[in-house]
C-alpha cells in the first residue's frame, strides 16, 4: 500500500497544517498488516479516541468517569466497543473531529465490518465529523454498504514512472549496495509497477 500511505500521510499532514480552529482534532490509524491479529475495532477506537481526548482543552465529564473506573481497575472491565463509540459521539458533540484511516483492508473482516459500523454510527450522531479511508478495490463495495449514503470514492492508479522513480531513489539511498545483485534490482523495478493499484474513500 505504498501509494496509499503516503496519499493518508499527506492528507493527515495537510489537515494538521490548515485547521486553526481550536475545537478540532485530526486523528489517524494505519494499519500494519504484520500485526493484524492486534488490530480489533475497540483497539481502533480506543487510538482514535485517545488521539481526541489529547487534544481537547476540557474532558468531557463523561469520559473522565470512565477514565477514573478504568484507572481504579478493580472489578472493573475495560471500556468495550459501544463503550468506545459512545465517548466518541460525547466528543463530536462539542468538537469537530477528522478521522483517517490508512489500508483499512489490512483489518481482519469480522472486525472491518464492526469497525464500519462503529463509525456510521458515530457519523450519525455529528454533522461535523469527516472521515477518510484508503484500501484496496475489493473492500469499495463493503465500505459503501456500511456506509450508504455517506461516501464518495475516488479510484487512484498510480502512474508507473512515478513509482519507479520513487524506487530508484530508495534503492540509491541503500545503505548496504552490494546486499542485491543487478537480477534481483531488475525484478524490484519490474514487478512491484506492475501490481500496484490503490483506492481511496472519501466521506
Amino acid at each position: 500500500m505504498l501509494t496509499g500511505y503516503y496519499l493518508s500521510s499527506l492528507v493527515v499532514d495537510t489537515l494538521c497544517d490548515q485547521i486553526t480552529e481550536e475545537n478540532t482534532a485530526v486523528t489517524y490509524f494505519y494499519f500494519d498488516v504484520s500485526a493484524r491479529k492486534e488490530h480489533s475495532a475497540t483497539s481502533i477506537l480506543g487510538s482514535l479516541l485517545k488521539q481526541a481526548i489529547g487534544r481537547m482543552e476540557m474532558i468531557p465529564e463523561e469520559i473522565l468517569r470512565e477514565f477514573h473506573r478504568e484507572r481504579m481497575g478493580i472489578q472493573y472491565e475495560k471500556p468495550q466497543l459501544p463503550d468506545m463509540v459512545k465517548m466518541l459521539q460525547v466528543i463530536t458533540s462539542s468538537l469537530r473531529l477528522y478521522i483517517c484511516i490508512d489500508a483499512l483492508d489490512g483489518c481482519p473482516a469480522v472486525h472491518r465490518a464492526k469497525l464500519l459500523d462503529s463509525l456510521r454510527q458515530i457519523l450519525e450522531n455529528s454533522l461535523h465529523t469527516r472521515i477518510f479511508i484508503t484500501g484496496r478495490p475489493h473492500i469499495r463495495a463493503e465500505i459503501e454498504k456500511h456506509l450508504a449514503g455517506r461516501v464518495i470514492t475516488a479510484s487512484i492508479s498510480p502512474r508507473k514512472d512515478d513509482i519507479r522513480g520513487y524506487l530508484r531513489l530508495r534503492l540509491d539511498e541503500d545503505e548496504i549496495p552490494g546486499a542485491m545483485d543487478e537480477v534481483l534490482v531488475r525484478d524490484i523495478m519490474e514487478k512491484i509497477p506492475e501490481n500496484m493499484s490503490e483506492m481511496y474513500v472519501d466521506q
